[in-house]
Parts: structure tokens; sequence; C-alpha cells
């Protein structure tokens, strides 16, 4: 055999390693998070091995891995006491851009064997990782079970060319010597390399050891663990206390408050991962960014090595309050392991971890009320975004929602629909709802007040999202959602024909009023609505909320211009002031103030409230 050889990489590497060092990582930190995933996957091939042929760990069986650094000659070396490589090994690992020599490490085994391997993960582009750092890279490795003399030293610039060499190596494994650029001297800090096997390697299974610090340089006498080499997701959940649950929590989603609430879930089977949500009990301060910003709190780890931090390919926009790990035994990755492929395998794991929110919420729904309280006080808006964006499940969300009601604790928002369903009237096939921009408003809606009086229950919708929400949500359990004031108001036989005759006998004053108005109204008719006020705006069925066109132009959006219909009351005194009014003029301010307050109450904005002020003190004082 050669005992040294220059080769050139397999496949367009000049090109591949171009993309690895300028744009596939948008970290370039994460080297260290690649190698150390390499190192880790060593050992645990060698662990598998070693349980045929124990002899292979004949002298030295406890596996880690280690990081030190050497400002002096500028290096960082990450090595690991795992399986090694021979040179063929070499050759095929390193030597070919993408290969995967856990994968064919897989392939090798039997079917029996294979699912006792689990933990073996893919060695495949993240070695090249090291090139966003480094102007060259030295390995130096021995395969576990191969003499001294079997040992490789790999090198290379990463300009298309490495060079191989036989050389001793007295010890098993391998170590990677990065040699920094020049302007890469952060990663020659003690500190710095701690704080980032911290961050993306603690829960790596086996120790990762460094050298204690002295006088700037690594002192070899010295070593100690960095991370906590325990993935407390993995352990059974018998074996978990709610104190280690919480302070996991607080650490990972850098709260210092306790959970709401969390889930822990293992799936087995064709594909196999490890789900630990939790619902915190507060909103973090970017909760309400939504899409805007890059969404962090669900991390999603491939065998225990941390894969990406916001992973908005495991969780809809709605459940962004999410916090948690998933944990997947294997996943596939394309060239870089920050960007996941869209497949079905993570559809299946975004189905799972849904499926588990919404399974805690209804729990605590079901049993804790109070908690639930809280837990909609400061996500239900958030969680209503799931209406639209989530259809599969909808349903289910709808179930969770709670609001105000006309037969509710005040402005509370304690009534389901549920509740709501099991109080209504024989007969009535309908939820009544009302929206507007706060309770106070709802609550006094005129267009409440025949349904009032019949004993029908509304619910007092006032958030900004309802109405929005609403137009997606057009019925639960089969009842259909209709707002109160929107399209034709539903009547009996009895009704109708007092509506009949009412509307008959209030012709003249109809027709006076729709004149007196001209194009400001869709329309003028007999309220069917109404009790006690004096008119009420009524929309139709897909037209805006006032109080929402409002709140859309105030925010610069382009509303569309609505007429609605107003509603008159023929019984009270102000309508049947302007049926007697013999003056155009004054009947002019009467019908534009019963249009305005309908407007106000309907929390529309007045074109000129300027005009409303002189024509309410002309009609007060005349």
């Amino acid at each position: 055999m050669v005992s040294q050889e220059t080769r050139k990489f397999e496949a367009e590497v000049a090109q591949v390693l171009h993309l690895v060092t300028h744009s596939l990582y948008s970290h370039k930190e994460i080297f260290l998070r690649e190698l150390i995933s390499n190192a880790s996957d060593a050992c645990d091939k060698l662990r598998f091995e070693a349980i045929a042929d124990p002899s292979l760990t004949d002298g030295d069986a406890e596996l880690r891995i280690q990081v030190t650094w050497d400002p002096d000659a500028r290096t960082i070396s990450i090595r690991d006491n795992g399986i090694g490589m021979s040179r063929e090994d070499v050759v095929a690992n390193i030597g070919t851009i993408a290969s995967s020599g856990t994968r064919r490490y897989l392939e090798a085994l039997s079917g029996e064997q294979k699912a006792d391997a689990r933990l073996i993960g893919q060695f495949g582009v993240g070695f090249y990782s090291a090139f966003v750092v480094a102007d060259k890279v030295t390995v130096i490795t021995r395969r576990a079970g191969q003499p001294t003399e079997a040992g490789v030293r790999w090198e290379s610039d990463g300009k298309g060319e490495y060079s191989l060499e036989d050389t001793n190596v007295t010890e098993r494994g391998t170590t990677v010597v990065l040699h920094l650029k020049a302007d890469e001297d952060e990663f020659l800090n003690a500190w710095k390399l701690r704080s980032l096997v911290t961050k993306y390697s603690d829960h790596v299974a086996f120790p990762i050891r460094m050298p204690a610090e002295k006088d700037g340089k690594p002192d070899p006498t010295e070593w100690s663990n960095v991370n906590s080499a325990s993935a407390l997701w993995s352990h059974p959940k018998s074996e978990i206390t709610d104190e280690e649950y919480k302070e996991f929590y607080k650490s990972l989603g850098h709260d210092f408050n306790d959970p709401l609430a969390w889930s822990h879930n293992r799936v087995e089977g064709s594909q196999s991962f490890t789900t630990l949500l939790y619902v915190p009990e507060q909103p973090p301060f970017d909760l309400m960014m939504g899409g805007r910003e890059e969404r962090k709190g669900l991390k999603l780890y491939i065998k225990r090595v941390f894969i990406m931090d916001a992973a908005e390919e495991l969780l809809p926009n709605y459940l962004r309050f999410v916090r948690g790990v998933v944990d997947a035994d294997d996943l596939p990755l394309n060239v870089s392991r920050e960007i996941l492929q869209q497949n079905r395998q993570l559809e299946r794991i975004k189905s799972a971890c849904v499926k588990r929110v919404l399974d805690v919420l209804e729990k605590i729904a079901r049993d804790e009320p109070e908690k639930f309280a809280t837990f909609l006080a400061g996500f239900g808006n958030t969680l209503k975004e799931g209406i639209v964006e989530d259809t599969a499940n909808r349903e289910r969300i709808a179930k969770l929602l709670r609001f105000a009601s006309t037969k509710g604790d005040g402005a509370a928002k304690t009534v389901s629909f549920d509740d709501y369903i099991g109080r209504m009237a024989v007969g009535q096939d309908a939820i009544w709802y009302v929206t507007a921009d706060s309770y106070t408003a709802a609550a006094g809606n005129p267009a409440l007040e025949a349904l009032k009086a019949k004993d029908i229950e509304v619910l007092l919708m006032s958030d900004r999202v309802d109405e929005w929400m609403l137009g997606y949500l057009t019925e639960y359990e089969g009842k259909r959602l209709r707002n109160v004031s929107k399209g034709e108001f539903p009547l009996d036989e009895a009704d109708k024909a007092k509506q009949e005759a009412a509307t008959a006998e209030a012709a003249p004053l109809i027709e006076r009023a729709k004149s007196l108005l001209g194009d400001r109204v869709s329309d003028v008719r007999v309220s069917a609505r109404l009790t006690d006020s004096p008119s009420v705006l009524a929309l139709a069925d897909f037209d805006l909320a006032p109080h929402l066109a409002r709140l859309l132009r105030e925010a610069g959006q382009d509303v569309p211009a609505s007429k609605p219909a107003l509603e008159l009351n023929p019984s009270h005194p102000l309508v049947q002031r302007l049926a007697g009014e013999a003056d155009d003029a004054k009947a002019g301010d009467l019908a534009s103030l019963l249009l305005e307050q309908a407007e106000i109450t309907a929390g529309a904005q007045l074109a000129d409230p300027a005009g409303f002020v002189q024509r309410m003190n002309r009609v007060l004082l005349g």
C-alpha cells in the first residue's frame, strides 16, 4: 500500500466547498456542533460493535469526546475514542462529498440488529463545515481493533485535493485539527468553546471534556465535563420528577416562571420520535410578532444532536407559544442540517405535535378551569388564529374558545360553544353572537334587544381577531353561527305578521327617511331587532363590521366602502318625532342623528363629528 499520496476529491469538490464555506450555514459557529456530532456517532458505532466484540474497547472502555485549543498554533482539536477509520474508510467517508458512512453502516446490519443501532446518526457533509472557519483541516485516525501502525493522516486546504499518509496512532479513534483562518480568533477562547458546547451539544450522550485554562492556555493535566450528557426527554416519564421537568423548561425557554403544563411522549413504529412540549404560563415578549420574525421555541434534535432552533416546520404559527423538544431517530436532511426537507415524515411529526398540544389544552380546560383561564388570558387570541390556519383541527380549537355572554358573568370570558348549545332554547337552530371593539360596546349593541326579549343567549365577542376568525368559523357542531347585526332577522309566523303590519303602517315614514338620507344608506326599513332603541345598522352577511373596518383603515389598509341598511323602531318617540316633523330641515337633522347614533353603537367612525354635534345641539334646543 502506498504510504503517502495526494488525491483529488470526488465530485465537484471546489464548488461544493465554496457552497459550504460561503452560504451553506447561516451561523459559522455550528462547525463545532457538526464535528462533535460526528464524534458522537463514532462513539455510538463503537459501543454497538463492542457488544459483539468487547475487545474493541480493551484498555479504554469509557467513551468520550475532548475539545481543546492551542492559541500559539491557532488550532482547535476535537478528539473522540470511538470507532475510528481505516484508510479505506477515510477515502470513502471524507474523500467523497455527501457520502454517508453511517447510512452504509446501517445498511450492512441485519434487520434485527438495526433496531439496536437506532442511535447511530448520519455521517455526511457536516464534516466540511470545518472549512467555514479553517483554511486547513487535519484528521488523524485509527480504527478500533487495528494495530498502531494502521493509523491514517488526512489533510486538506479544501481546494480540491487532499493528502493521505500512513502513520502510527497509539490510541483508537479520531482527532480533527482545525487550523483557523486569520480572522477567526474568537474561537481560540475557552469560554467561547464551552458556551458553544453547552448551546449545541449539551445533550450528546457521551461526556464532552475540555481542559482547564491557565494563563489563556489549556492545562492538559486537568479535564472537566462541559455537557450534561443526559437528554431529559430520552428518560422514561416515570423517572423524571415534576421539578426536573420545570427546571428543564426554564433552561429551554429562558423563562423564570414554571410552565403551565407539559406533554412528554414517545412514538414508536416505522418512524420513531420523542416529543417534550411545554405550554408557558405567560406570553413571551415576541408572541405577537407572528410570522414577521424567525420563530423560536421548538428545538429539533436528531438522535440528541441539536439541528434547529425555531422549527417553523414542526408547529403551525398559531401554536408559536409552545416551547419544547422534538427528537427524531431519523429525519432526512438536505445538504445543510439547518434546512429540513418537506416530506411525509416531517408532516407526521408536525401532526403529532399539534395533537399533543391540543390534548394538553383540552385536559386543562376540562380539569383545571382556573388554570385554563390563565392560558386564555395570555394566548387566547393566538389560539383563535388556528381557526383560520388549521382546518383539520378547526372543531377542536373552537371547542377550546371562551367568550363573554349575555348569560355569563359580566365581561369574564367563560362561556364555550358547548355551554351555549347546552342552554339553547327549544327550536333554536343558530348560535348568536355580536362583535365589537370592547365588552361594553358588545353588551350595549341595540341589535341584541329582540333576542334578549326572547331570552335567547348572545355571545359577546370583543377581541380584534374575532370578526376575522368568524369569517372562517361558520358553524359548530352542526349549528350555524350568526351575527345579530348581519343578514335578515329570523321571525316565526306570529312575529312575521306583526312585522308586516308595522312595515305597512310605517311606509310613509320609511319613504321620507330614505329621501332625507339619500345615498348615505343602502336601505331604510322597519326593524325586527329593536325593542327599546330608535335605530340600528343592519349589515349584509359578508360586510365587514364597522369597528373592524375602522381599525383596518387606522392601520393603513385599503377597506372598500360599504353602505349598511338603517333599521328604525317606529314605536320609539324619536322616530315618531321624525314621522310628525313638518319642517324638512329639522326632519333632516333627526334622520341624520338616527343614522349617526346607529353608526356610533356599531363602532363606526363618524364622517363628520362636528356636524353631528351641531345637529345634536339644534335638536336639543329645538
